[in-house]
């Protein structure tokens, strides 16, 4: 096991030849003011401080709820779709409604009239200006059908949006878990890699040793170098594998590294490879996933949803039937004062009803039904999806166990026969070719026993996530995780 920093570069000054006496001077100048400032051009400030912290997994856990980006997504959308339910739901509450108007008006007309008290004439002016105001409270009484069903919708809105919400959770921790037994994985190559690098330079200084004595032939020597050579490039590419991995690590954390940071990220990892055992048969991993599944959950309640938009539908063929009570004030149409006005309370009760609106609700009801429909067909689908890829997870994990158990003492085994065939060399009774090839089999198993545990831990991850282990709860969700669960 061994635990690498990795080295960081920092941006240097690239110089390009000066063609003109005039650039040589201007950039003598600003050379020169930079160190009169004190300025030094090619050094930066070290990494930050959380780029170079231990991070468990569980750590990696809790800062890819608050940093991933598909994370951070998905809760915009929580929100919104519970703005939705909102909305669906106002139907239930009373409505405040107030109106004003304002009317200036040149073409009026004068009416005349005769006063049977006097005998005289006198004249009746229409205002040129005219205003009116009222507030209305208005609820609804019945809908036919509507608002009990908007109660409904706007629970099973929230609901979904949250199962759904849950399902990108689940995939984000699967994806962190998955990353980090990568870099795990990459790490711990590393160490097989350099340790099989440095047991062949062992080998080729003895047989140098040996050539010198005039014990072996220089094609000894020759072979021992090659062996070296060939598996140096392993070696690169090992450290190459963990630079990436640690890569894809920070990308699923959703962290934004600096620019002075080189490709070689300077993260730590404490959490090593432990094989702890689960046990479960493949009945109880079916039965559990079709109960936990978030995405089931999501299609369940898109189910239910569907079924309420044909109530709705079916509404627009039905009457509408609403209350309201209010004040109302008016200008006076019969005196010319602007202030003068007429004002009261008023109530009343309102109805609307479509008797014919050319086969528009039937349109929305046949529509309705057939998106229930394609839902039902939906979540029987995405069940048999599901229930496949229990059983696939289920057999991998399978596998990985076995080869576990297949591979407790192979290193162990492998390092005693290197021991033994070196043995023998020194005596006379082996060839280096056994020495090597027992060498390239210890690597073997090495490379293999680490492989065999970053495969267990995934496999793991994976049927945990199929069915529908939330693995979050061993995590304290953040302040934002807290709000956004609330209803």
């Amino acid at each position: 096991m061994i635990s690498t920093m990795g080295k960081y570069q920092y941006g240097t000054l690239v110089r390009t030849p000066l063609r003109t006496s005039r650039v040589f001077i201007v950039a003598m100048m600003c050379s020169l003011a930079g160190l009169a400032a004190g300025v030094e051009t090619d050094s930066s400030a070290p990494p930050p401080g959380w780029l170079t912290q231990p991070i468990s997994l569980l750590d990696a856990v809790r800062i890819a709820l608050e940093r991933n980006g598909d994370i951070l997504k998905s809760q915009q959308d929580l929100s919104a779709s519970y703005g939705i339910a909102m909305q669906t739901r106002a139907i239930l509450i009373p409505k405040v409604r107030g109106s004003a108007s304002y009317e200036h008006n040149e073409a009026v007309e004068d009416t005349s009239r005769t006063s049977t008290g006097s005998g005289t004439n006198g004249l009746l002016n229409t205002p040129e200006d005219q205003w009116r105001g009222s507030i209305r409270i208005v609820q609804s009484v019945y809908e036919g059908g509507r608002m009990r069903s908007a109660f409904r919708s706007a629970r099973l809105t929230k609901e979904q949006a949250y199962l759904e919400y849950q399902t990108v959770v689940a995939n984000t921790v699967l994806d962190v878990r998955t990353a980090y037994y990568d870099v795990l994985l990459a790490q711990e190559q590393i160490t097989v890699q350099a340790a099989s690098v440095k047991l062949l330079e062992g080998e080729l200084g003895k047989t140098k040793q040996r050539f010198d004595a005039g014990a072996v032939p220089r094609f000894n020597v020759l072979r021992a170098e090659v062996k070296i050579a060939n598996a140096r490039p392993r070696l690169i590419r090992a450290y190459n594998n963990y630079r990436t991995a640690k890569n894809q690590l920070a990308t699923v954390l959703g962290y934004n590294l600096p620019a002075e940071v080189s490709e070689d990220i300077p993260l730590t990892l404490t959490t090593k490879f432990t094989i702890e055992p689960l046990d479960m048969a493949l009945p109880s991993a079916l039965a559990r996933a079709r109960e936990r599944r978030p995405e089931l959950g999501a299609l369940r309640a898109e189910v239910a949803l569907r079924k309420e938009s044909v109530v709705i539908a079916k509404a627009g063929s039905k009457p509408s039937l609403g209350i309201f009570a209010g004040y109302n004030s008016h200008s006076s149409e019969f005196r010319e004062g602007f202030y003068d006005d007429v004002s009261g309370p008023l109530a009343g009760v309102a109805m609307t009803w479509d008797i014919f609106d050319g086969r528009a609700t039937q349109g929305r009801v046949v529509e309705a039904r057939a998106r229930q429909a394609k839902a039902s067909i939906n979540l029987e689908d995405q069940m048999r999806r599901i229930e496949q890829e229990v059983r696939t997870a289920y057999s991998k994990f399978i596998e990985a166990r076995e080869v576990i158990e297949s591979q407790k003492r192979v290193v162990e085994q492998a390092e005693e026969a290197v021991r033994l065939a070196d043995s023998r060399y020194e005596a006379g009774s082996g060839t280096q070719l056994d020495v090597l090839d027992a060498e390239t089999s210890l690597t073997e198993a090495r490379s293999t026993a680490v492989e065999a545990a970053r495969d267990y831990q995934v496999s793991r991850a994976r049927l945990e996530r199929a069915i529908g282990l939330d693995v979050t709860q061993e995590v304290n969700p953040t302040r934002q995780d807290r709000e956004i669960k609330q209803p």
